[in-house]
């Protein structure tokens, strides 16, 4: 096994408040991960950590096996392929969605100077089609929907062939069909044995695609309970990360979550208390029928 990423009792303070909290935390080169939990629970900070983009308070971070301040970031950054909303806001509107994706080989938004050849032209031509962009390479980026400029995000951080795929809230704001559609593309990317490592956050377990294969949940910056992902994701653990009572299941390695309803929760209650006024049941004697073999 190789490890792409390790934490250990990481931390980062902001104002005094620890947003993430000694976190513990091994990613292994074969493993696809999501990361999920309430607003304010610290993923997108930990996504930060894991993208070289912040350094831990206190703690160590180990990014492909190289720890954070004890490395270049501008050299270990481009073997991170990373899609978020942050990054999106830097991408010039009148940018064309090719260039958009070629420009990660320099790790910039918005092409200048920078000389690219065929190879790399052709490269942001095969991942954009890898997402269902092919059609989009000669538009602007800010003419594109949700779903379209999403999309070509994922592309982009395809783009390098990294060897660790970050993607933060990749669904969020999209309507049922193009996240149906997002999701079924990450699926088939989760599938590929030759994929890199990668790590989603999240809030929703309908946005996890199928074929991941760990989860870690997260509260308040710490975190609940991690690993295999059908062993964690449960309606205990997720009612225990987002502080209310949830159900949980999933259908063709697709998961839903849903709130218990107050009625089952009370009748849930009633019988508990019943079950425990009950005198005890003394064990059958020798004369009774029913304690024959």
């Amino acid at each position: 096994m190789v490890e792409v990423l390790r934490f250990e009792a990481a931390t980062v303070v902001r104002g005094g408040r620890p947003i993430l909290d000694r976190l513990d935390w091994v990613v292994a080169d074969h493993e696809r991960w999501v990361v999920l939990g309430p607003n304010g629970a610290g993923k997108t900070t930990l996504l930060q950590l894991a993208g070289a983009l912040l350094h831990p308070t206190s703690g160590r971070v180990e990014v492909l096996g190289e720890r954070l301040g004890a490395v270049d970031v501008f050299d270990l950054r481009p073997r991170i392929g990373l899609a978020s909303a942050a990054l999106a806001e830097r991408i010039p509107a009148e940018e064309q969605v090719r260039d958009v994706v070629v420009t990660a080989a320099w790790a910039v938004t918005g092409r200048w100077r920078e000389q690219y050849d065929g190879t790399d032209e052709a490269r942001a031509d095969a991942v954009l089609a890898m997402v269902g962009a092919e059609s989009l390479a000669t538009r602007h980026f800010g003419t594109l929907s949700e779903g379209e400029r999403k999309r070509v995000q994922i592309a982009r951080a395809l783009m390098t062939d990294p060897e660790l795929l970050l993607l933060d809230e990749p669904a969020a704001g999209l309507d049922l069909g193009a996240r149906e559609d997002l999701v079924t593309r990450l699926a088939a990317i989760a599938a590929d044995r030759w994929a890199p490592a990668q790590v989603l956050v999240t809030h929703h377990v309908e946005e996890i695609p199928s074929d991941f294969t760990h989860v870690l949940l997260l509260r308040d910056g710490r975190a609940v309970t991690a690993g295999p992902i059908g062993e964690v994701l449960t309606g205990r653990n997720l009612s225990e990360a987002f502080g209310t009572r949830l159900r949980a299941g999933h259908i063709r390695g697709r998961y839903w979550a849903r709130a218990v309803p107050p009625s089952q929760e009370l009748r849930g209650r009633h019988a508990r208390r019943a079950a425990a006024a009950l005198p005890p049941q003394p064990a059958p004697g020798p004369d009774d029928p029913l304690g024959e073999a």
